[in-house]
């Protein structure tokens, strides 16, 4: 099996080639090349290098965790994510296979730190009225039907019962120092932020707020959170007010929005007023990324929108349990990445700048203070959903409107992460990367990814051993502009690698958004790299299936199909320079377990057959844009 493939995909059929008989080609065009240094690496300055980890996690310091049995703190988190072995809230010991490289806790600011101060009878709350009704509650037995869950519904009505910035302080202070602690800058970076816990009616709408800096910084503020206001351009100008009087910066991230109603990538404001450029910029000024899955469900697109993609179906999450079903797919529109990235182009033809156009990441979400997991290392997103026989036929989020309506643990999706671009591993780095949406999301795997575009690729820039040198200094990465292409189709390079420890590659897609010249949105898919010499047709599909290894019943899978690497020149055959077009690369790893499938071989459960037991994990880029010149 070649371990580097190509299909140069223009619309016709193709199959995939092994380069090894190219490299000589290769070698010639790049020794040719005239320079002034003998050097060939002399003034490169492009990232060399990927880094995995997680914006996304809660401990103990979030109400939502430490009422409802988390007991590990962020110091704990870091450890964990670091490679250390640690015990987790329901006493197993747990470890990563490898360490992440960079994770940031982002436990609510809405009451943060809460948990271990009742535990502790900290005396500035026990000397609040509500703290000191808390600790009682606590104290008796009664953290999660008390505290807990009547917090829950005030606080998602914006109440915050304790009001009080020292309380306040003392936790924002703890969970920096945390950050400071286990930072080693160009070994593991621990980022300091916190999640902005908006529920308008139930309706998600959070965002992780992620700063640049350090303490020395950060410190000047406290979180602004959802009791300050539930309007995320509230949210932007609390940033805008950090960048310009203590010259720091700070981005948001937004996620689940397929629990937002419709909310997430509405073309209205709070206020019902439709959004303008002046949204649209500030939007996109401070919310450069959108987190497309975690364990709460996969949030790339839905069967029901892409009716054509047989893929569509991974993660899907159809019921809000505090809304209920959907009542038709309109909802969906604005909830869903793939759709919201093509009703970003819409208004920019309307108001002349694009609101949506964010760059893609993954993250986990758990609220264990456990992070970086694959499927036979599933540690659940609650102590409640941490590795048990029971722990699949648990609910996870109650309905408050009927029983049916409940998330149960074996939806679960075990979670993602964020890979991202950076010239090194340190806080600045990963921030200028995640600003630039250098970024991909990956549902959990480790696979490598590069995707550029630009005017003068070809064929042969795929073989070369500087692809990516090449790539950049003639091309723009993923998260970039393409303009100005007087009227050619633009080039396409993809890169993608197996995870070293994961499973094979099946295929390679370029899947494209666009706004007709009637002003209707549209998509289409193209399999632009397959594994073993499968065919891609003339409708730039493989309708061939990769396959499948996995054995069910022993929870094993091999890497006898698919590939360890695929490499690809690509240019749209439908293009037409008069239509905005975004572009996105989703890759997809052959059939594996899931955690579910693991769960009932260690424990020797009988699990009812709907429930997933494989499944195909993936990455999903951020995307490129194509604007008229």
């Amino acid at each position: 099996m070649p371990a580097l493939l190509l299909a140069a995909c223009g619309g016709s059929e193709e199959k995939v080639t092994n380069l090894t008989s190219n490299s000589e080609a290769t070698v010639t065009s790049i020794t040719s090349e005239k320079r002034d240094n003998y050097s060939p690496f002399v003034g490169d300055d492009y990232p060399q290098d990927v880094y995995f980890g997680d914006l996304h996690l809660h401990t103990s310091f979030s109400v939502d965790a430490g009422l409802v049995g988390c007991k590990l703190g962020p110091e704990d988190a870091y450890r964990f994510a670091s490679g250390e072995e640690v015990v987790t809230s329901t006493g197993l010991k747990a470890k990563l296979n490898r360490p992440l490289d960079f994770l940031m806790v982002s436990d609510h600011g809405t009451n943060l730190g809460i948990p271990p101060m009742l535990w502790e009878a900290d005396p500035d709350l026990l000397a609040n009225e509500i703290g000191k009704k808390w600790y009682d509650l606590v104290q008796e037995g009664k953290g999660k039907e008390g505290v807990y869950l009547p917090w829950l519904q005030t606080t998602m009505k914006g109440i915050d019962q304790i009001k009080s910035e020292k309380i306040m302080r003392n936790a924002w202070t703890r969970e920096m120092d945390a950050a400071e602690k286990y930072n080693q800058p160009g070994v593991f970076t621990a980022i300091i932020g916190y999640e902005w816990t908006s529920m308008p009616g139930g309706n998600n709408l959070h965002r992780v707020v992620v700063f640049k800096d350090g303490k020395e910084k950060v410190n000047n503020i406290l979180p602004f959170t959802a009791f300050d206001s539930q309007d995320p351009e509230d949210l932007w100008k609390y940033m805008s007010n950090y960048e310009q009087k203590y010259g720091g910066s700070v981005l948001a991230i937004p996620h689940n929005g397929n629990m937002s109603d419709g909310l997430m990538f509405s073309v209205e404001r709070m206020n019902g007023e439709p959004i303008d450029a002046e949204y649209a910029t500030n939007r996109m000024k401070w919310e450069p990324l959108y987190e497309v899955t975690q364990i709460k469900g996969d949030g790339e697109t839905h069967p029901k929108l892409s009716t054509t993609d047989e893929f569509a179906d991974y993660g899907t999450w159809d019921i809000n349990p505090f809304k209920g079903p959907a009542e038709n797919t309109k909802r969906y529109e604005t909830e869903y990445a793939r759709t919201a990235l093509q009703i970003g182009l819409q208004q920019k033809q309307k108001i002349g700048v694009n609101p949506f156009k964010f760059g893609m990441i993954g993250s986990t979400d758990a609220h264990t203070g456990l992070t970086g997991w694959q499927e036979n290392n599933y540690m659940g997103k609650f102590p409640s959903s941490e590795p048990s026989a029971e722990r699949y036929e648990e609910v996870l989020i109650p309905s408050p409107l009927d029983k049916k309506y409940d998330i149960m643990t074996w939806m679960e999706v075990a979670g993602g992460l964020t890979a991202v671009w950076a010239k090194e591993n340190t806080r600045e780095a990963l921030f200028d990367a995640m600003q630039q949406k250098e970024t991909y999301a990956t549902t959990g795997t480790r696979l490598r990814v590069r995707f550029f575009a630009g005017w003068e690729y070809t064929k042969q820039d795929a073989t070369r051993s500087d692809f990516a040198k090449n790539a950049y200094a003639n091309g723009v990465p993923m998260g970039s502009d393409l303009t100005d292409g007087n009227g050619k189709s633009p080039n396409f390079l993809i890169q993608a690698m197996k995870d070293p420890d994961g499973a094979n590659l099946d295929r390679v897609q370029v899947i494209k958004g666009w706004v007709d010249a009637n002003g209707e949105r549209q998509e289409r898919i193209y399999d632009v790299a397959v594994s073993d010499g499968r065919v891609i047709d003339k409708t730039g599909r493989c309708k061939t299936s990769v396959g499948s290894t996995v054995n069910v019943k022993e929870a094993t899978y091999d890497n006898s199909i698919g590939s360890t690497s695929m490499t690809t020149y690509w240019s749209d055959p439908d293009f037409d320079a008069a239509l905005d077009a975004v572009y996105y690369v989703r890759v997809l790893e052959i059939p594996t377990p899931t955690w579910l499938a693991y769960d009932a071989n260690f424990y020797k459960l009988s699990m009812p057959k709907e429930y997933p037991m494989t499944h195909q994990e993936r990455a999903y880029t951020s995307p490129i844009w194509y604007a008229p010149k």
